[in-house]
């Protein structure tokens, strides 16, 4: 192979000396050198007869500059010397004193020979010196065949023909092949191509079926053009030119690296646009200047429910909403007119009949030479969701600035950004002044409850709710309000805060107007409950006062006998005692009925639940009796249950059996309330009891239970009679207002007893009692409860 491109070189050589220019006459003449046994390089110097020395014009590799001064160097006598013999060995060269023998010393160059040669012919012109480096001193013997050949050719060159010279003023590189593919010829632009890569060969550059595609072109006599091989990084486009005369085939090729890189990239962009036209969310469209689809992504059947083919030549105005039509078009047609490019934002109608919000950003392309718009390019994206989310926040802003309740926004250090209207007149916040900051308008205990309790109970349960004090801003005097803190978290992860304040100023009046109200109505029905129970206060008090009338009477029996029997005094002593404790006993009942029968405010205290229960049961001793009704009372220990320590209270016609207890020294835990109201409850639910018992069992003695028990941080009262009951849809009617079962009721009882016990932070409420009887329930907050 290397003698074969080695040929191609020397067959180059020759036909430049015909027409060429010296330097390429000289790169094939090195090039051609370079391909024998053992030779590195090989330089051309031509011969200057006015300086008398070789030197380098541009074709090969070069030598470089001898030592000393250049205007006294000579190569005269290597010149004659050069003439007499074919091939002057270069160590001979290199210890004279020549010009060329410092430039060979200078580069290194120890072994070789130098072979003259006149390719001009006899004339100056054209006369040189080859200079072949070997790697060894044996290398160097075959120069002088290399010289005497190269002379031969010389004298004897024959001139080629017009067709083989077509080759060489190709501008393009060519080489001509034979029937079997063997390279034959190439011209110099061949040559400079190969220069780039000296260590490549011919075959390197054709494509890889050179051979069967030669055989191609000469059997079908007819050209090959546009094949395409890669080489060094270069993209290289080959046609193949066959030549009957000649029985040969002219190849020749051009570099279209940017070319097929160009288009290359093209077609990856193409591809990359396409994939990114069919696969985005977005509508892209083409359009005449009035707005007729030329084209659309297969995004339109996603977005509008057509198929891009349904859409070319459809007018966009046929799909946009009758109010959007003339404004939106008219505005685009002048924007694009006068800038290019505009942002439109309206409602286009879907296939299914529904309008859809739509945001479209079109840039005109215009004509060359005109200017005019010829064709619009849109991009258009569904914003309903959008837009219905900022009407919805619309919405939402205009009640927050309609709303009465202070609305404030802050964030995480408690710096207002915004806040309704409302919070600024009741803090004081002028429109032009700056947004404090949360602390000037709370007091620093509720600023500091806030921030340790508030702002981590915001975040882990997302609202916070306590009552404050707020302070306007230049006013000495705050006013309470019931706050709401929320947390919300923003795009970027921190954290800002809603406060929703309400004034309570005028709820706390209305509910102390309330209570008032409440407080008169309760002692009203005292009032009415005690006239209903005047026989049986009546009879509670004749007893003590009978028996005064008694003691009395014996006494002073006895003291008229004294003078006759001394011994009475001790009869009299005793009776005046007796009449104190029944006198004792009255002023107790009449004390009692006179705190039952009080009126002013609520006395929230701790109370004896046990006491309670027992005057509660005293008061409705007689009527129990005259309906023959035994009320028992026990205490059941939560612990124990019933069978545990318990207290028992039986009272039936005239006998009363006092509390007896289990536990030494066991009390009930206390709780919070008022002992009137709720003496007044217990009443009310006694009384019901015994007269749902007398309606159920009239003439027959009964029995009503009460039952006092704890669960947890809850203490439960149960009164139980044994009358009719009621059906499961009538529960939730007894505490109706006005509702009653009873001819001469007003039905405020138990709907007063339970806003009563629910003012105590407890409730009340009706259980069934397996069909016979009812069950009222009562329960109360225990004092730690209460506390927490």
């Amino acid at each position: 192979m290397e003698s074969e491109q080695a040929r191609l070189y020397l067959d180059l050589w020759l036909r430049l000396l015909q027409q060429g220019s010296a330097a390429e006459q000289a790169a094939a003449l090195c090039r051609y050198a370079s391909y024998w046994p053992g030779v590195q390089q090989a330089y051309w110097l031509s011969w200057q007869p006015n300086e008398q020395i070789y030197a380098h014009d541009g074709g090969g590799p070069a030598l470089p500059p001898g030592q000393g001064d250049p205007l006294q160097a000579s190569d005269a006598t290597l010149h004659e010397q050069l003439l007499r013999q074919v091939c002057v060995p270069l160590p001979d060269i290199r210890q004279g004193e020549t010009w060329l023998a410092g430039r060979l010393r200078r580069a290194g160059i120890t072994q070789g020979g130098a072979i003259a040669l006149m390719p001009g012919g006899q004339t100056a012109d054209g006369h040189g010196v080859l200079v072949v480096a070997t790697e060894q001193s044996c290398h160097a013997e075959p120069l002088g065949a290399m010289g005497t050949m190269l002379k031969a050719l010389l004298a004897n060159r024959p001139e080629q023909p017009p067709a083989v010279m077509l080759l060489q003023s190709d501008p393009l590189p060519g080489v001509r092949f034979d029937r079997q593919a063997t390279p034959k010829a190439m011209n110099a632009a061949m040559q400079n191509l190969l220069a780039h890569r000296p260590e490549s060969s011919l075959q390197s550059l054709l494509p890889v079926n050179y051979v069967q595609l030669i055989t191609s072109c000469l059997h079908q006599k007819r050209a090959i053009g546009e094949v395409e091989s890669e080489w060094e990084g270069k993209y290289l486009l080959w046609q193949f030119l066959p030549e009957p005369s000649l029985a040969s085939v002219l190849v020749r090729c051009r570099d279209a690296t940017e070319e097929i890189r160009s288009k290359r990239e093209a077609a990856v962009a193409s591809r990359l646009y396409r994939l990114i036209t069919e696969n985005t969310t977005d509508l892209i469209s083409r359009h005449t200047p009035d707005g007729r689809f030329l084209d659309a992504s297969p995004a339109s059947w996603t977005l509008l429910g057509y198929w891009p083919e349904a859409l070319r030549g459809l007018s966009v105005r046929k799909l946009l909403h009758p109010r959007d039509r003339g404004h939106s078009l008219s505005l685009a047609a002048d924007a694009l007119e006068r800038d290019g490019y505009l942002t439109l934002t309206y409602r286009i109608r879907h296939h299914d009949g529904h309008y859809l919000w739509f945001e479209t950003a079109c840039r005109g392309i215009r004509e060359t030479y005109t200017g005019d718009v010829v064709e619009i390019v849109c991009i258009s994206r569904d914003i309903t969701a959008r837009v219905r989310a900022e009407e919805k926040n619309r919405r939402l802003a205009e009640v927050v600035r309609a709303n009465t309740d202070l609305v404030l926004f802050t964030d995480s250090q408690w710096q207002l950004t915004m806040v309704n209207p409302s919070a600024r007149q009741a803090l004081g916040i002028c429109e032009q002044s700056p947004l404090p900051n949360l602390a000037q308008l709370l007091t620093p205990q509720d600023f500091a409850r806030l921030r340790q309790e508030g702002w981590p109970g915001a975040i882990r349960l997302g609202a916070w709710t306590s009552e404050v004090k707020l302070l306007p801003l230049n006013q000495q005097t705050g006013f309470v309000a019931s706050l709401v803190l929320l947390a919300h978290k923003g795009a970027g992860g921190q954290y800002y805060f809603s406060l929703v304040a309400r004034d309570m100023t005028e709820r706390e009046l209305r509910e102390a107007e309330q209570r008032r109200h409440q407080d008169e109505l309760a002692h009203t029905a005292r009032l009415v409950t005690m006239g209903e129970l005047a026989s049986g206060i009546a009879h509670e008090l004749n007893q003590p006062l009978a028996a005064v009338m008694n003691y009395a009477s014996a006494s002073q029996r006895y003291l008229k006998t004294l003078p006759q029997t001394p011994d009475n005094t001790v009869r009299v002593a005793e009776g005046l005692r007796l009449i104190s404790d029944q006198a004792s006993h009255a002023a107790a009942v009449i004390s009692r009925l006179r705190s039952f029968l009080r009126k002013g405010s609520r006395n929230i205290q701790l109370l004896d639940i046990d006491t309670v229960i027992r005057e509660a049961m005293d008061l409705c001793a007689w009527e129990a009796s005259r309906h023959k009704v035994t009320i028992q009372y026990r205490a059941i220990d939560s612990e124990k249950g019933e069978d545990g320590d318990m207290q028992k209270k039986t009272l039936h016609a005239k006998t009363i059996l006092s509390a007896m207890k289990t536990g030494e020294g066991e009390t009930l835990p206390p709780v919070y309330g008022d002992a009137v109201l709720l003496e007044q409850v217990l009443i009310n639910l006694l009384r019901n009891a015994i007269e749902a018992n007398w309606e159920h069992r009239p003439q027959q003695e009964s029995q009503v239970d009460i039952t006092v028990s704890t669960c947890a941080d809850w203490l439960y009262i149960r009164v139980s009679d044994q009358g009719p009951g009621l059906r499961s849809d009538q529960h939730d009617l007894l505490f109706t207002p006005f509702y009653t079962s009873k001819p001469d009721g007003l039905g405020l009882g138990l709907s007063m007893s339970r806003t009563i016990v629910e003012g105590f932070g407890g409730g009340l409420d009706v259980e069934s009692s397996n069909g016979v009887g009812l069950t009222f329930c009562c329960w109360l907050p225990l004092r730690s409860n209460t506390e927490k």
